[in-house]
Order: C-alpha cells, then sequence, then structure tokens
C-alpha cells in the first residue's frame, strides 16, 4: 500500500468517526433538553454521554450495513438516503429502549432532532461527494473480458465512471502478450468469464505490480470462498465440503425464525385481514395463491402468497414470468400490494411450519429448477439450505437479474453462513423496499422458457469445468456471449 492510500484511508476513517459522533451529538443533546430542566442538564452529563455512545455505536454498525459511508461508488442522493434510513432505525431503537428504562414516552424530542440530521446528513454527503472527488480523478481502468460484454456499460449506468476511466478493453490474450505496457498504463483491472488459470496469471501480475483487480467470480469461485485450511501433510490443505455449519447457527436459525414470524404474524394480523377482504372484494376470488416450490435437499412444498394476478393468468399451463407494472394479468389490488411487497407476507406462515426460512435463496418452481440443472448442474447446490423470504440476492440483485448471476449470489450466502449476517441481510433488506427498481419486471412475453434459453447460453460461455481451452474454443464463446449479451440487454 504506497503513502497515500494510507493517507485516504485514515482521513476517511477520522471522517467516519467524526460524522457519526456528530448525529450521536445530536441525539443526546435533544434527550437531554427535552428530559431535564436547564438547571439540571450539566448534572445529567453522564447519562447523556452513555445514551450518546450507545446511539454512536448502533449507528455505525447500521451506517456499515447500508453502506452510508461508501462516498467512491454511490452518488450523494444515495449516501444521504442510507444515511436518514440508518438515523431512523437508530432513533427509533434509543428511543423505545431509552422510554422502556425510564418509563417517560415523551418524544417530542425526536420532531426536533431527526428532521435536524437528515438536513446535516445532505449536507455531508453533498460535501464529502464533492471533496472526494476534488482530490481523486477516476482511476484508468482496463477491462479484460472474455464473457460479459457490457460491463463498461454497467460502470456508467451506476455513476462508476466518476471513480473508473475505462481507457481500454482488451481480451485475455492481448493483455498476456502486452501486460507490461498494460499495466505500466492503468491502476484498475476488472476480469470476468475467463478460464481460471488465465485469471490467476492475471491476478499474480497484478498483486505484483500493486494494482487493483476487481474479479467477477465463476460457480467455482464460490465454492471454493467456503473452503477451510487444514493443517495436514506439513503442507497447505484447503477443505472445502458441502453446507454444514455449527448447531448453535442451526439453532439460533430456527428461534429466530419462529420468534420473527411469530410475531410478524401477530402485529400484521389486522392489514392482512385489510388485504384480504381487498382482494376478495373485487373479484371475488381466492384470497391466497399456493404454488409448488423447492426448499432443503429438493423438498417440495406449498408456497403461500396473497393472489395479485387474475385466476386465470397461466390458463394455458405456460410459466410466465411477471414483466412488473405492465403485466396486465395483475389486479389493481395486486399493483398496490405488490409495490409495497405486501403480497409475500403470508410466507410467514410458511417459515412458522419450517419450510422456509427468513433468509436463504428464494424458493424456485421444481419444473424450471429442472431445466436450468440439465444444463448447468450447479444451479441444484442452492438447495444446501431451506428457501428464505430475503436473501443476499435479493438485497444485492435485482427481480430481473439473471438466473446465473442469482446462482452466484445464493452460493456466496451458502458459503459463509452466520447470525450476524442474517441479521444484516434483514436490515438491508428494508433499504430494497424502498427502492422502485428492486420491484422491476423482466422483459414483456418472457416465459420460463425463454429463461432458460438464456441461462443455458450462459452457463456455456462462463462454465468454469472445462480444462485447456484452446485459441478456437475461446473465440466461439466469444461469439456466444455477444449473442447472450444482445438477448439480455
Amino acid at each position: 500500500m504506497n503513502g497515500q492510500r494510507l493517507v485516504d484511508r485514515l482521513l476517511a476513517n477520522v471522517g467516519i468517526i467524526v460524522w457519526s459522533g456528530t448525529m450521536a451529538c445530536l441525539f443526546g443533546t435533544g434527550w437531554n433538553i427535552n428530559r431535564f430542566p436547564i438547571r439540571e442538564r450539566i448534572t445529567h452529563f453522564r447519562e447523556t454521554l452513555v445514551i450518546g455512545i450507545l446511539f454512536f455505536v448502533i449507528f455505525l454498525l447500521l451506517a456499515m450495513i447500508y453502506g452510508a459511508f461508501t462516498i467512491s461508488v454511490l452518488r450523494s442522493t444515495q449516501l444521504a438516503l442510507n444515511q436518514i434510513l440508518s438515523l431512523f432505525i437508530t432513533d427509533f431503537v434509543m428511543y423505545c429502549s431509552i422510554s422502556l428504562f425510564s418509563g417517560n414516552w415523551n418524544g417530542r424530542y425526536l420532531c426536533l432532532v431527526f428532521p435536524l440530521q437528515c438536513i446535516v446528513a445532505v449536507l455531508f454527503s453533498r460535501i464529502t461527494e464533492r471533496l472526494y472527488f476534488c482530490r481523486n480523478n477516476p482511476q484508468k481502468t482496463v477491462i479484460i473480458d472474455d464473457a460479459h460484454k457490457g460491463i463498461r456499460q454497467m460502470i456508467h449506468d451506476r455513476g462508476l465512471d466518476r471513480k473508473y476511466n475505462v481507457v481500454r478493453e482488451v481480451t485475455v490474450d492481448e493483455f498476456l502478450q502486452s501486460k507490461d505496457s498494460i499495466l505500466s498504463a492503468a491502476e484498475v483491472f476488472f476480469t470476468s468469464g475467463m478460464h481460471s488459470h488465465d485469471r490467476n496469471t492475471i491476478i499474480k501480475y497484478c498483486v505484483e505490480k500493486d494494482k487493483e483487480a476487481y474479479v467477477i467470480p465463476l460457480i467455482g469461485d464460490m465454492i471454493m470462498s467456503s473452503a477451510s485450511p487444514v493443517h495436514m501433510l506439513h503442507i497447505p490443505v484447503f477443505r472445502v465440503e458441502r453446507y454444514h455449519p455449527t448447531l448453535l447457527y442451526f439453532a439460533g436459525k430456527r428461534i429466530f425464525d419462529i420468534f420473527f414470524s411469530a410475531a410478524a404474524l401477530i402485529l400484521l394480523s389486522p392489514a392482512m385481514a385489510v388485504i384480504s377482504a381487498m382482494i376478495w372484494l373485487h373479484d371475488k376470488g381466492p384470497v391466497f395463491y399456493r404454488q409448488r416450490r423447492l426448499t432443503k435437499d429438493g423438498k417440495e412444498f406449498y408456497i403461500l402468497k396473497f393472489r395479485s394476478m387474475r385466476t386465470d393468468a397461466e390458463k394455458d399451463g405456460i410459466a410466465r414470468l411477471s414483466t412488473g407494472t405492465a403485466d396486465d394479468r395483475i389486479t389493481p389490488v395486486g399493483r398496490v400490494i405488490r409495490k409495497i411487497r405486501a403480497d409475500e407476507l403470508p410466507q410467514l406462515i410458511n417459515i412458522l411450519k419450517g419450510d422456509m426460512s427468513i433468509v436463504g435463496p428464494r424458493p424456485e418452481r421444481p419444473e424450471i429448477a429442472t431445466d436450468y440443472e440439465t444444463r448447468m448442474p450447479e444451479f441444484r447446490l442452492r438447495l444446501q439450505v431451506k428457501a428464505g423470504l430475503t436473501g443476499y440476492a435479493q438485497v444485492y440483485g435485482r427481480y430481473n437479474s439473471t438466473p446465473y448471476d442469482k446462482l452466484l449470489m445464493d452460493l456466496n450466502y451458502i458459503a459463509h453462513p452466520g447470525l450476524i449476517r442474517d441479521f444484516g441481510l434483514c436490515l438491508a433488506t428494508i433499504r430494497v423496499l424502498l427502492e422502485p427498481e428492486s420491484t422491476a419486471g423482466i422483459e414483456e412475453g418472457t416465459t420460463a422458457d425463454t429463461d432458460t434459453e438464456l441461462i443455458h447460453e450462459q452457463a456455456d460461455v462462463v462454465s468454469d469445468t472445462t480444462e485447456g481451452i484452446n485459441k478456437e474454443d475461446k473465440e466461439k464463446d466469444m461469439q456466444k456471449c455477444s449473442q447472450f449479451s444482445s438477448r439480455v440487454e
């Protein structure tokens, strides 16, 4: 790490501490002013300090989960929204905790503190964004890409061209032939979909020359990420095995599932009753929609949802995925409950029964899963864990993400089980629900069969199980990639 990078990280950490401390001071001061008369405020400084420290810790953890400090990759509006959401949850948790201990439920101070925090968050986001990009020019970037032909466009669409200036796109062969000149001309490298031997060679060169490398992983990479080191044979050994977390994790996860689903059903029962009445009154049809899905080890169960489409939505027997707001099969009531994801609420019953978990890969239809597995057998690896109401792919992907990409994200979750991570994904889901693009549909007219065709082609292109790929095979793969990318786009 060079000196400039070390200074930047130090400044960033100091800024995070100062910013979190400022928010804690605002909350603590507001509570102190509301709780005590003027003459007693100084004498209760210790209690105010303790409250400020607790606020600082909770807010810092939530801000890390929501990415409220990732200035380099998020726009100022996204930063501000992430900070405001973190502040709202922290204020609510602190208010409930203080009120329970003190017995005083007067929360008038929040009416002043929270708006002030929001104003400061917006100002902070805009100022820090300008300071960051005034100090840091876009990094010269090279894309070494044999499969995904849209990385440059994705960088632009997400506003990352302020950080990464793509100066060149090369193939693996071009890089290996002119590696010294390419490495000297850029600071950052993106690699995607290439043979593992070529990819590892490129990473070694980047590490040696102190260059950043971003790798879009393959299925084998995700599986290997779960490996644990074993001391045997007097040489480095990695052990890779099927999903086998500790009994403590299994017990804790199930207790959390039962407690959360039962509490949510009780609290949301009035809202669920209203939704049920609205669905029935609209067309006198069934309130719930039952469909066969797969969960752990391929076990079939019937998932429950509030019906949001006409009763004849799939009268021809062909499974059609929703096209979002443009789908004429969705009822007026269905549009509303889909918008706020309320159609998923009956799945709390599935969780309470043990068919599903709060966090896990989303359950797939048996017939669609079978089609996927004919050309991508690794798809069944998702079934190592129970299906979930939310998951890694739902938080960091989109509804219209490709099945292959969702598989990679699900395998990422399976490779690193943990209750803290599950809790973090639950909190991150709140942010996703506020994003309109999270409910975006797919291209109109797409069926399960066409979706299967896409995953078949992508599995062919990025498969990492073939050894000894020659130049002719690579050229064929690149042609397939171009056809696949144009269809997805």
